[in-house]
């Protein structure tokens, strides 16, 4: 999907799948990360991922993102090949993969040598190769959007955590991705900087972007998931919509999670 404006939305969700994941397995050493991992994500539809730490919701995202290459499994997004890593895949068949999404990351991950627009237009210039001139004012209204105009020449240093995170997020939106993925996006905020970014989301959920976010925020995912994935021991033990999720769990490992995380907060 293109966004020639950087500050539309995208195209009302059309009920569409956008991308479809079959039995992705993913081993590091001896340590089964992944054991049959299976979802589809509709355009416009925003999945949160939620589950204990190590229950594998980061490898996921990473081998949505191709940053790591699946063990075994099929992944597909729409008008694009089948990836079956069952089988060699190749080089340029994993980029077509990771150019249809962009990753927000825990850490911010911004270059620290370069200062904020730098970061933005990276990727568009060096990799999608926009020209510059066109990456510079598309870059400069997605600031703009998230009320960070006057740190576009800042270095990251000079920022707080939730506006670096509020760069990577432009930094993601800048690649004009069809799939946003966000991992933690606010574990390493102190605590009254997230609100700051979970609203930048939240808007982006309004606006019908496709999201998969892994969080341990469950009020955000109350209040912006379409589905809810419970993931533990690298499969995924139970689905729904939010209401339901945390509600009325139907798998005992669910109830035993929320009532560690979710009951505290009621």
């Amino acid at each position: 999907m293109s966004h020639t404006d950087p500050l539309a939305p995208q195209a009302a969700p059309d009920d569409s799948v956008l991308l479809t994941a079959r039995g992705i397995r993913k081993s590091f050493g001896d340590n089964e990360v992944l054991k049959g991992f299976d979802f589809e994500v509709r355009r416009g539809e925003v999945v949160v991922l939620i589950g204990p730490s190590g229950s594998g919701k980061t490898t996921v995202l990473r081998s949505l993102n191709g940053l790591e290459t699946p063990d075994g499994g099929i992944l597909s997004f729409a008008g694009g090949p089948e990836l079956d890593f069952s089988k060699p895949v190749t080089k340029t068949a994993r980029f077509a993969m990771r150019n249809r999404s962009a990753m927000v990351f825990q850490q911010h991950n911004l270059f620290p040598h370069m200062t904020v627009i730098e970061n933005v237009i990276e990727g568009p210039v060096r990799v999608q190769r926009v020209p510059k001139a066109r990456a510079i004012a598309a870059a400069e209204a997605l600031l703009d959007r998230v009320g960070l105009s006057e740190k576009r020449d800042a270095y990251p240093f000079e920022l707080s955590g939730g506006q670096q995170q509020r760069v990577g997020i432009v930094r993601a939106l800048a690649l004009k991705p069809d799939l946003l993925l966000f991992d933690e996006p606010t574990s390493a905020l102190d605590p009254e900087l997230v609100g700051e970014v979970l609203q930048v989301i939240k808007e982006l959920a309004d606006e019908g972007w496709t999201m998969v976010v892994v969080t341990h925020e469950l009020s955000f995912a109350r209040q912006a998931a379409d589905e809810v994935l419970f993931m533990d021991g690298g499969v995924v033990v139970e689905r729904g919509a939010p209401g339901t999720i945390f509600t009325n769990p139907t798998e005992e490992r669910t109830r035993r999670f929320l009532d560690r995380i979710l009951r505290p907060l009621d």
